[in-house]
């Protein structure tokens, strides 16, 4: 009799531990979908913002470039109260390899000049195109972003990766195409054609920054932890802001900047609180960005940014009362199903990567202990 209790006492615990672990991963896995779905939301809310706030910045006479594109990374010292607020481990803040700072300040002014040059290239299709356009063509980096992580992240390029790509390029080939697009008042053909360009190389830029920053964490910093991914975004931003700034100069353009406030259609008062929130919009966006590469990766950051993309449409709908052609209408579900079946990609490879980490983190002492009690019964 006392062997038999022997036995059942290790049985007994091991169902308690794997209970426990049960219970813990369901918590750990719960506040995961809690952090995902809140920066979701700030992606969602800051960029749809963002991109109507620089649509009303065109519409109501201003016309500076520069300034635009300054706007998008201006607000960046937000980001520092996040990364002061929450608590970080002392030795996660840290990068876990000696990297030689040289390397890691040409990663931040290379990444942060292309940011500058890609938030130019988006103001002047902004500048040219209607919201809802803009976001449409814009969903193409998705598509672009599919092909740079598959030859710089080792991304596999499965059916329905290739579905989405193909899907994407249609809807923008359709917006290329038609002559029913719906462009802003005053907007000439060769003008479209320019902002259409523009708006697809940004997406390809913008794409290309994404993957080089997740080669970035891998390769250069080997480490993609909050703070560091936290100061990769702050750094960047920073470079960004300074080659915006030099633009805005050389190009002689704060010159104008007060004859343009005097002569906005709503008045300084409204110039100015457009700017501001166009700023913060960008900033909360980049927050939300930011938690999603730490959370999940850069790649699924830029899945969430064209989802943002596809439901901008439907806002300029409402604010602008832009036009929703046949054509346009189609180029959108086209866009949504494209965004559908990367999503559905994303949700199977983080579904398979989820079974790795419960067999990881059950200890091995209790797994053996199942072995035996299994062999028993």
């Amino acid at each position: 009799m006392q062997e038999v209790s022997d036995l059942q006492c290790p049985m007994l615990s091991s169902d308690t531990a794997m209970v426990e672990l049960s219970l813990n991963f369901k918590t750990t896995h719960k506040r995961w979908w809690l952090l995902v779905a809140l920066n979701i939301s700030f992606v969602l809310v800051g960029q749809t913002a963002a991109v109507l706030l620089g649509r009303f910045y065109y519409a109501e006479s201003g016309s500076s470039l520069f300034l635009a594109t300054l706007i998008q990374t201006a607000g960046f010292p937000i980001l520092c109260i996040p990364l002061i607020l929450i608590p970080t481990d002392s030795n996660s803040s840290t990068l876990s390899h000696p990297v030689d700072r040289k390397y890691v300040t040409v990663v931040y002014v290379c990444l942060g000049v292309l940011l500058a040059g890609d938030n130019l290239l988006y103001s002047v299709g902004l500048s040219y195109l209607s919201a809802s356009t803009y976001s449409l063509i814009s969903a193409t980096q998705l598509a672009f972003n599919a092909v740079f992580s598959y030859f710089l992240n080792s991304q596999k390029f499965t059916t329905l990766i290739l579905n989405s790509v193909i899907v994407l390029t249609i809807s923008a080939s359709l917006l290329a195409v038609s002559d029913e697009s719906g462009t802003p008042a005053g907007t000439s053909r060769l003008e479209y054609a320019i902002g259409f360009l523009c708006t697809v190389g940004a997406s390809a830029v913008y794409a290309l920054i994404l993957s080089l920053m997740q080669l970035s964490f891998q390769k250069v910093l080997k480490a993609e932890t909050f703070a560091v991914v936290m100061k990769m975004q702050i750094y960047t931003s920073l470079v960004a802001t300074v080659v915006s700034v030099g633009g805005l100069f050389a190009s002689g353009q704060w010159k104008t900047l007060g004859n343009e406030m005097d002569n906005f259609d709503t008045g300084p008062a409204s110039y100015v609180m457009t700017l501001v929130w166009t700023g913060i919009s960008w900033q909360i966006c980049s927050i939300g960005v930011v938690g999603l590469i730490f959370l999940v990766s850069s790649l699924f950051s830029n899945v969430i940014s064209t989802a943002a993309l596809a439901a901008t449409p439907i806002a300029s709908l409402i604010v602008f009362h832009d036009p929703m052609n046949g054509v346009k209408a189609l180029a959108m579900l086209l866009a949504l199903w494209g965004f559908a079946t990367y999503l559905f990609q994303n949700y199977l490879d983080h579904r398979s990567e989820s079974i790795p980490w419960i067999q990881t983190h059950i200890p091995t002492n209790v797994r053996e202990i199942q072995k035996v009690s299994s062999c028993i019964v």
